[in-house]
């Protein structure tokens, strides 16, 4: 048997913004397709015309691309398996509708909503299916004549699938093995409207998949109880032979483990659940993204990957390339994975380290100029080397480092109390002469020459270094002291210790 080349396709409705759950099943999608040298489809699912919210569709592939997670064809991308979004396949649809109906696989009813509303009342638990749907307003009770007569008059109908009850239904999924689930469990699930001409997420998602090539379907956990419908959705339509291999992926759980993580857990606790901003167009709410965060699409890419699969090993940081090599379906949990948002903060943090110092300083300096700094590339260059192990994110430096860019106007009380000495002054003084004279005013030329003139003066080396440290910073914070004098220049150094002499003495 010949092997089929694989094609994986990320599925989702314009319903809103991108969950970070969503974006996980995508990068899955993405790992396994590269891996296999497949195919990797975006296919719009936009059948519930009720719940479509503007932009979202748009949100959805902006994330996707600022993620690096690419396409080989579908919405935006173009393709030989087109049109890619559902609301434009209307035609296709129907022809399928029709066939499941012309083989009594399936059958039209007229139920309205006030109807089953109704029957919900007067049957516990009810569930519209073997052992109901004789009593309901359907094809499988109305004459042939009434129900061409209704349709004929404009009634609004829609079209269920026909299970019969008391099969074991196997579904084969690539993480959770053999599941079985009897088909008395189901309910004869709607497949089609009239009211729009569109189909549901059940029926459609199957055609596309056949039509499309899919061979091999990765989607959340959440879809595990409709994979069965689906399974005999193939059987009734004769595709059996070439349904795509399922992958159930597990849940992303609350960062305490107990439910589904959602984005009130973020608002909770301060985090984003989404990968960037998402403005609501109805409410104008705004919701926070991990872009606007401050978080690397490498970070985040990495984090997600780790919540569900294990390489096997003790690795943690992966490069995308890594990722693609060790990623195994067989490798991903079956349980839930707690979202750690403390452990993303840290991958942010290897990849701020990984990051040359270049793309740091570039990243920085909007972040400067918010604070009325402007500074030349090179020199933030320099300081970004000099801070970025000291910070989770980009715009954290600033908090760590804004004494490279603007002297400070105040000294910080308790480090005064506490480091600034009676004889500070004019040690500080001395200082500035010794400094004047210092050629190169590189680290080591310096560090050599001040440290020797404080052992020729015998002076307590502590109460010199956090002396000026107090002067050049105005806090107890900062890398290595002539890390910062060499930084700063001669000139500004010694600006600044006459400041504090002037001002603190």
């Amino acid at each position: 048997m010949t092997q089929r080349k694989v094609r994986v396709r990320f599925a989702p409705s314009p319903t809103g913004p991108l969950h970070i759950g969503g974006v996980r099943t995508a990068l899955y999608n993405y790992l396994f397709a590269r891996q296999h040298s497949g195919d990797m489809i975006l296919r719009i699912e936009d059948t519930d015309s009720q719940r479509f919210v503007p932009g979202a569709e748009k949100y959805i592939i902006d994330s996707l691309s600022w993620l690096g997670i690419r396409f080989d064809e579908g919405v935006s991308f173009g393709g030989e398996y087109g049109p890619y979004r559902q609301s434009e396949r209307k035609d296709i649809y129907k022809k399928y509708v029709d066939q499941l109906l012309n083989d009594g696989l399936a059958y039209i009813a007229f139920d309205t909503p006030e109807e089953l509303e109704r029957t919900r009342g007067e049957i516990a638990n009810f569930q519209y299916d073997a052992s109901t749907r004789l009593q309901m307003r359907n094809s499988l009770v109305l004459p042939a004549e009434e129900v061409e007569r209704l349709i004929h008059e404009g009634h609004t109908y829609v079209v269920r699938i026909k299970i019969e009850p008391n099969e074991d239904i196997h579904v084969l999924d690539l993480i959770r093995g053999d599941v079985v689930i009897n088909s008395s469990v189901l309910d004869d699930k709607v497949l089609y409207k009239s009211v729009d001409g569109l189909p549901t997420y059940h029926l459609a998602n199957i055609v596309d998949d056949h039509l499309m090539e899919v061979s091999h379907v990765i989607r959340g956990e959440e879809w595990l109880p409709s994979a069965p419908l689906h399974v005999l959705l193939y059987r009734y339509l004769g595709w059996m032979e070439t349904m795509p291999r399922f992958a159930h992926l597990p849940l992303l759980l609350k960062p305490e483990g107990n439910g589904k993580l959602s984005k009130r857990d973020g608002d909770r606790l301060g985090f984003p659940v989404f990968p960037l901003e998402w403005q609501d167009p109805k409410t104008g709410d705004i919701s926070s993204g991990y872009r606007e965060s401050g978080y690397l699409p490498e970070a985040v890419v990495n984090f997600l990957a780790l919540l569900g699969w294990n390489p096997g090993n003790d690795q943690e940081i992966f490069s995308i390339e890594d990722m693609i090599s060790a990623f195994s379906l067989s490798h991903c949990s079956k349980s839930g994975a707690k979202f750690d948002y403390e452990k993303g903060k840290w991958f942010n943090h290897q990849y701020i380290q990984l990051k040359d110092n270049r793309t740091l300083a570039e990243l920085f300096i909007p972040i400067l100029q918010k604070h009325g700094v402007e500074s030349d590339l090179a020199y933030v260059e320099k300081i970004v080397g000099l801070m970025k192990e000291r910070v989770n994110f980009v715009e954290e430096l600033w908090d760590q480092a804004a004494f490279f860019f603007v002297a400070p106007e105040s000294y910080d009380e308790k480090t005064v109390k506490k480091r600034w000495k009676p004889e500070s002054a004019s040690q500080l003084a001395e200082l500035v002469e010794v400094l004047k004279g210092c050629e190169p005013f590189d680290v080591e030329h310096t560090e050599e020459t001040v440290k020797a003139w404080i052992e020729s003066k015998e002076y307590p080396l502590g109460n010199i270094m956090n002396a000026t440290r107090l002067a050049l910073v105005g806090a107890p914070k900062g890398p290595h002291i002539f890390n910062i004098t060499e930084a700063l220049g001669k000139e500004e150094t010694i600006s600044r210790l006459q400041k504090a002499i002037d001002i603190l003495q």
